[in-house]
């Protein structure tokens, strides 16, 4: 895939609400290269000085869990997922997640973020899934604002927007620490 631009069809058929994303691991020719250039279009240059592509730099994302979104075979979103952890608690921490600015609004990125969380949790590795990003488009998910401060990033952060999802709810205000390496048994 040399670029990320969707072909003029497919711009049209993205705006049709009848249009139903899938999801399916990033392991097919092309995919490396369709999420670099998604991020780049997504994120902008700005993207390698943020502190969560810092964690990214610390601890390999897992490539079992990087997901493509695709619209009727067309790819059109992806999401990472990175092992962590924090205060002695296993996780991961989701993103980047990016939908292609032709295909958003019809639910790609929501169905990466319960995708990929509902695997990585699935393993019983990880105890919750931790991101930094607006309120309103994940807490509808289930994410939930953990307590101001008690995550420490390696670099600036707005507290207000790093968000958690675990089975045990309680996790949200009680997790604290730096972000370290998933502790292997």
């Amino acid at each position: 895939m040399s670029s990320v631009s969707a072909p003029p069809a497919a711009t049209a058929l993205a705006a049709s609400p009848a249009r139903v994303p899938t999801v399916r691991p990033a392991t097919q020719a092309g995919d490396d290269e369709f999420i670099d250039e998604l991020q780049a279009i997504a994120f902008g240059p700005g993207r390698f000085a943020r502190t969560a592509f810092r964690i990214r730099e610390r601890f390999p994302i897992d490539m079992s869990l990087s997901l493509i979104a695709e619209v009727d075979g067309t790819p059109c979103g992806s999401v990472w997922m990175t092992p962590i952890s924090i205060g002695g608690f296993n996780g991961y921490m989701l993103g980047p997640l990016a939908t292609h600015p032709d295909f958003r609004k019809l639910g790609a990125g929501k169905l990466l973020a319960r995708e990929v969380s509902s695997r990585a949790l699935a393993r019983g590795e990880g105890k919750f899934v931790m991101l930094v990003g607006d309120r309103d488009y994940y807490c509808p998910l289930g994410w939930e604002p953990t307590t101001l401060g008690n995550i420490e990033f390696p670099g600036p952060v707005d507290p207000t927007r790093v968000l958690l999802l675990a089975e045990d709810k309680s996790l949200a205000t009680t997790l604290a620490g730096p972000i370290e390496a998933f502790i292997q048994d």
